[in-house]
């Protein structure tokens, strides 16, 4: 089988260059950092586990050969792992400052453990577990359980300091706003290795004494508009507005160019005269921030819906298979040219990808470029793409796509770089377009089983599409993908009448 090479295309429309040290830093940051909300799920998620075999271990060995306990011994050595890293987390212990210098956090982890293993006393008690008399298993429960805690402690802050170091383990941010505002920021922050934050560069539309070309060190790298496209080629986490909150009209201006990007985005509290309670701020070290967009689907529900991915993706592949072989026959029979299309698509951050599908349309009249819209009776499309473009039999290769990480099973739908309708780009036609592209884009949809799939001849479809795109990124969920995946075929048969 052979793929039709996908010719070279203009790079997006829109897109603003980047001045020559903007580009340098953005290119030492293309490669992703280990993100501390991810190490502190994974060293809870180690904990929880590790706790586990310490309660199935001394419960066995208590337990074994004791009639009728049932499954109280399990309900216990599910429960204190649970209430240990639960406690632990709630007192802050898996915080990046927690896990870098765990001296200060460590007593309390402690105490957590001593009041866990009171509750398991508790519950031998509330179950009628019956240990035989023994219960020095529960003090040497809790010496092990300490001793891990001691010694795994150790273990982490030395590899989190060394990973700091190295620039593996940080949240990576820039601030917008420059001048005395970032400054201050700068200053209050202190030493950023510390923070687990480190600052890489200041945007801001200001020129001269208001906003140099340096403040505290950190180098001014370009304005706010140049700031969207260094986000998308740089792996940034952070975006801190450094400018005042009476200055409402200039934050409304920025947010919305900003908000389109998949990156945390907070407000710097430092010098403002509002006071809100402490759980309204997030803190960078000392200084309080105003959330006001989060990044979705990250830490472990990033991790979840990539594992889904490829569990699901690697079954439907061997399931089609037969599929994808009498469609590839079909294809060879019915026209000359590739069995498969690769069309260049916007991605996950508006980066640009090739997704692979089967060829719908005759070999000298395909549209890489996506330059002219397929309509209703389409002499482009051949017969067999006629069959396969309506029951969507053309985008199975894109399960390809999924594994190889740059789509998802359920998402936006990828849109061509040049899509277009009424000759307008859509990103003009809708205020925000790029917004659907802070997730990496999907297979099938929320907007697709919903009936807007097919031809975009009007503003109206494309601004629907996207209505559903982000309402889909705000309510995201494994269910909610299950759910799609589980419609997505029943949407086909009822709804073709717009796919030609």
């Amino acid at each position: 089988m052979t793929i039709e090479p996908s010719p070279n295309v203009d790079a997006p429309p829109n897109r603003v260059l980047l001045s020559e040290h903007a580009r340098q830093v953005a290119s030492q940051l293309s490669s992703q950092a280990l993100s501390p909300r991810l190490l502190a799920n994974i060293v809870q998620a180690i904990d929880a586990i590790v706790l586990v075999v310490i309660g199935a271990v001394f419960a066995f060995t208590t337990w074994h050969n004791s009639p009728g306990t049932g499954w109280s011994p399990l309900i216990l050595i599910v429960a204190a792992p649970l209430i240990a890293t639960i406690g632990i987390r709630s007192m802050g212990g898996y915080s990046a400052t927690s896990l870098r210098d765990y001296l200060s956090i460590l007593p309390r982890i402690l105490i957590c453990w001593v009041l866990t293993i009171a509750v398991v006393a508790a519950g031998t008690f509330f179950f009628d577990v019956e240990t035989g008399g023994k219960r020095g298993w529960l003090g040497l429960m809790f010496l092990v359980g300490a001793a891990y805690f001691v010694i795994g402690r150790i273990i982490v802050a030395s590899l989190v300091k060394r990973w700091t170091r190295e620039g593996r383990l940080e949240r990576r941010a820039v601030i917008v706003g420059g001048g005395e505002h970032a400054a201050d920021l700068l200053t209050a922050v202190g030493d950023q290795s510390k923070t687990g934050v480190r600052v890489y560069g200041i945007f801001d539309d200001r020129g001269g004494d208001r906003s140099p070309q340096e403040v505290v060190g950190v180098p001014k790298l370009g304005t706010v508009a140049e700031l969207v496209e260094f986000a998308r080629l740089a792996r940034i986490d952070l975006l801190i507005v450094a400018l005042p909150l009476s200055a409402e009209s200039r934050v409304l201006q920025l947010l919305k160019k900003l908000w389109v990007l998949p990156v945390d985005i907070r407000i710097s509290a430092l010098n403002s005269k509002l006071r809100f309670t402490p759980r309204s701020y997030s803190y960078v070290g000392p200084v309080p921030l105003l959330d006001l967009f989060d990044r979705p689907i990250v830490g472990w529900d990033s991790m979840l819906k990539r594992g889904f991915d490829i569990v699901i993706a690697s079954l439907a592949l061997i399931l089609l298979s037969p599929v994808f072989l009498v469609t590839a026959i079909a294809i060879r029979l019915d026209s000359p040219g590739p069995i498969f299309f690769r069309q260049k698509r916007y991605g996950f951050n508006n980066e640009v990808i090739d997704v692979f599908k089967f060829r719908s349309m005759y070999h000298h009249l395909s549209d890489p470029n996506a330059k002219v819209v397929v309509t209703k009776g389409d002499p482009r499309v051949t017969k067999v793409g006629r069959f396969i473009r309506r029951t969507s039999i053309d985008e199975l290769p894109q399960l390809v796509n999924v594994l190889r990480g740059e789509l998802s099973l359920v998402g936006p739908r990828p849109h061509a770089v040049n899509a277009h309708t009424e000759n307008r780009l859509w990103d003009e036609v809708v205020d925000g377009y790029f917004a659907r592209h802070k997730v990496k884009p999907g297979v099938t949809g929320w907007a697709q089983i919903n009936g807007w799939r097919g031809e975009v001849d009007t503003p109206e479809k494309i601004r629907r599409r996207v209505e559903y795109d982000l309402d889909y990124i705000e309510r995201w969920s494994v269910l909610f993908d299950l759910y799609i995946l589980a419609m997505t075929p029943i949407c086909l048969i009822n709804n073709n009448e717009n796919a030609y």
